[in-house]
């Protein structure tokens, strides 16, 4: 038999397992395996943008301090602190226009509390604001709103009942929501303004109307 036809498949072999090896070794040390794609975020509710988020326990008392420049080592003048109604439920902030979020439970269905910074200055005017609140509901008259001071920060905030219009901004209802209540308030203060706002069925904010109150006048420098 021809010896040279036995060492072709020999030599073959040879070849396919140096391939192999030398595929093997193109990765680098300790790169991470591949991981699957992360699920997309759930579609927002009507009163609830951060549907899709798991709620963590409840907390009571401090809600952590609300930095207008968090990524800065600068002085921190104009941070504030403020106390989270103990029955609401904080969440990681939905987006960075977000500087904190919670859940508010109830016997309506879940509400929804955010607080925005827009850095110093912006936002605004507290008037247009409030009107901008006002308008996003109908049905429930134009409340007047209140003004209080509290540690040095002047709040002004309304409180809203009726028909909660449908957003063309991805950022509220996609269709009208009935028997509604939306409280919206601006802290003014050196490094702000902030904005609070809170909303969801009536009869799950409407207990709430206190609470929200006291978190307002909770407002203090960190």
């Amino acid at each position: 038999m021809n010896r040279s036809i036995l060492v072709l498949p020999v030599l073959l072999l040879g070849l396919c397992a140096c391939g192999d090896r030398n595929a093997t070794s193109e990765a680098p040390a300790g790169a991470p395996a591949p991981q699957a794609a992360a699920a997309p975020e759930a579609s927002a509710g009507a009163q609830n943008p951060a549907a899709g988020e798991t709620a963590v326990p409840p907390i009571s008392g401090h809600a952590g301090t609300l930095d207008p420049t968090p990524n800065s080592q600068q002085a921190t003048a104009g941070s504030i602190d403020f106390d989270l109604p103990p029955t609401w439920q904080s969440q990681p902030p939905s987006s960075d226009m977000r500087l904190a979020q919670a859940k508010i439970p109830g016997p309506g269905g879940i509400g929804d509390l955010a607080v925005f910074y827009f850095g110093p200055g912006g936002g605004g005017p507290v008037d247009a604001n409030i009107e901008r609140w006002v308008g996003q509901m109908e049905g429930g008259g134009k409340p007047t709103p209140e003004t209080f001071e509290t540690n040095g920060y002047k709040v002004t905030w309304v409180d809203v009942k009726g028909t909660m219009k449908p957003s063309q901004m991805g950022m509220g209802p996609s269709s009208a929501v009935p028997n509604a209540r939306l409280f919206g308030a601006v802290v003014e203060g050196p490094g702000g303004p902030w904005f609070f706002k809170a909303g969801g069925p009536d009869a799950t904010m409407a207990p709430q109307r206190d609470a929200f109150v006291a978190m307002l006048k909770s407002v203090r420098k960190k």
